[in-house]
């Protein structure tokens, strides 16, 4: 998508906000600023600019002021009046932060002492000026060209005293003056919007939380580039206006995973390609119980999940991975879905396998990764659609894992005996002695009607005899007890989706609330 639009560039450290113009491209956004250049007859910088003003009998100088020292910021020039003194020069512009007045040095004068000065500085009054790039949005200053027609870009009106009407009165002379200077230099200026920073958008992301906390920024978000260089908090004037600049960028953004997907593709084998990769927060427990979530990037690729602090970009990097796990031994699970008005929607979609979950923090669109010996990864992304994403993409991955692999086989125990027992896609459950191969037991999936266990080595299976009809219940001791659970469930599920597919997908939360949306 390609989008331009005016938004706010937040300083946290100021609490101040800046006018910014965005540009988004397939490939990059851009961050521009307005300031004002010269486009013909001098080359000198249009940085600093002074300005000969002659006060006229009607209108005076043509200009109002906004801003002091008691604000924090310069004195800036916020309206020029149409074929007035200020108008006429072609050099001033709303924006331009007075500098001096007759030599007199101003920037850190007030409101009211700049104004003196002005009424009190004779017909001719010169003036230096330097654009302020970064106005406060306090200030309230028009976007447009200088001159009426601009009015309309005005918002608000500033909380901060506009000087225009007593600044422009006449002075004491009242005899005709000469035009303002320099109606006759060639120098001309423009004011205009200039890039002033380019993000790319290729294994970029995206945060809407204060760093650190589970704050969720007003109508704001940061876009970090992969090599770390941050937009800063781009704020906007509408919850509408945030919701489409995030769908647009988080679209283009996913659009570029997808092509170095498809290029990372080309390396591998067919048995080993990438399903799925792109960035997450993942929940980090603090010592004294406070939440911290930390930026992750997640890979399905082949028979493995991957977890990166850092995405993949060589072939190499695929080994350098935080954590690796095999796909049939991982369960994913949804926790919340941002339905409206922190109304939640909680959504267990795992089979006989119960697990607490603290869900304390108030961030939308969770979701875990359990893994072996108990354990589990929680994370979060920033929309709806990106969860869907990913539960199509986990079940997608683990089932292609399941067909390629065939059959996963665990060493177990059961009173004092070594045993194997082994998940297969075609026959379903087997037991086996360990040293002689003997068959102890075999059973369908379909013949599997319940499961319990400790919660930490043993399982109990109940299995219905086919031909007495009799529940047979086999109990098994293995080491990674979870591993194995995940294992049955990602092989059931897989053999349900081979013969109804409609069933697996009706069972998705989060795309049923994408589509009811």
């Amino acid at each position: 998508q390609t989008k331009t639009g005016i938004a706010l560039l937040y300083d946290e450290v100021s609490e101040n906000a800046y006018d910014i113009r965005l540009k988004l491209t397939k490939e990059v956004l851009t961050i521009q600023k307005q300031d004002v250049v010269c486009v013909s007859g001098s080359d000198h910088s249009a940085n600093h600019r002074t300005v000969t003003l002659h006060r006229q009998p009607v209108g005076g100088l043509g200009l109002s002021i906004k801003g002091g020292a008691e604000h924090k910021v310069p004195v800036v020039i916020s309206k020029i009046f149409k074929d007035q003194a200020a108008e006429q020069t072609g050099m001033l512009f709303i924006g331009d932060a007075i500098i001096q007045v007759n030599g007199i040095n101003v920037e850190s004068a007030t409101h009211e002492e700049v104004v003196h000065l002005l009424r009190n500085a004779g017909d001719e009054v010169t003036i230096t000026v330097q654009y302020l790039r970064e106005a406060p949005s306090f200030l309230k200053l028009p976007l447009g060209s200088p001159g009426p027609s601009s009015d309309h870009s005005s918002r608000a009106s500033s909380p901060l005293f506009d000087s225009g009407l007593h600044l422009n009165g006449n002075s004491t002379n009242t005899a005709p003056s000469s035009p303002s200077s320099p109606i006759a230099n060639e120098t001309k200026y423009e004011k205009r919007w200039l890039d002033t920073l380019s993000v790319p958008l290729s294994m970029a992301r995206i945060s809407r939380y204060k760093t650190g906390t589970d704050k969720l920024r007003s109508n704001a978000f940061e876009v970090l580039a992969l090599d770390g260089v941050s937009t800063g908090i781009l704020q906007f004037y509408t919850v509408q206006e945030c919701a489409d600049w995030l769908r647009a960028m988080s679209t283009n953004i996913s659009d570029l995973t997808l092509q170095n997907m498809k290029m990372a593709n080309k390396c591998c084998s067919p048995s080993d390609q990438v399903i799925h990769m792109g960035w997450v927060n993942e929940r980090l427990e603090g010592t004294d119980s406070s939440q911290l979530y930390k930026f992750k990037f997640l890979a399905l690729k082949g028979s493995s999940f991957y977890i990166f602090s850092t995405p993949p970009v060589s072939t190499l990097d695929w080994a350098r991975a935080e954590k690796i796990y095999n796909l049939c031994e991982v369960l994913f699970k949804i926790h919340k879905l941002w339905l409206a008005d922190d109304c939640w929607l909680q959504a267990n979609l795992y089979l006989g396998i119960h697990q607490d979950f603290d869900l304390e923090d108030q961030r939308p669109y969770c979701f875990s990764v359990m893994v072996g010996h108990g354990k589990s990864h929680y994370f979060n992304v920033e929309l709806g659609s990106e969860l869907a994403v990913w539960e199509k993409s986990f079940q997608r991955a683990i089932f292609l894992e399941v067909q390629r692999t065939g059959s996963k086989t665990y060493m177990c125990s059961w009173q004092g005996d070594t045993l194997c027992f082994t998940v297969d896609f075609a026959l379903g459950f087997t037991c086996f002695d360990s040293k002689t191969k003997n068959v102890l037991w075999r059973f369908k999936f379909s013949q599997l009607k319940g499961s319990s266990d400790d919660g930490k080595t043993r399982v109990k299976l109940l299995f219905q005899n086919l031909d007495t009809k009799q529940i047979e219940t086999k109990e098994l001791e293995f080491q990674d007890l979870t591993a194995v659970l995940h294992c049955i469930h990602s092989f059931i599920a897989a053999k349900v989706a081979s013969v109804d597919p409609v069933f697996i997908d009706s069972q998705s939360i989060a795309r049923k609330y994408m589509y009811s949306n």
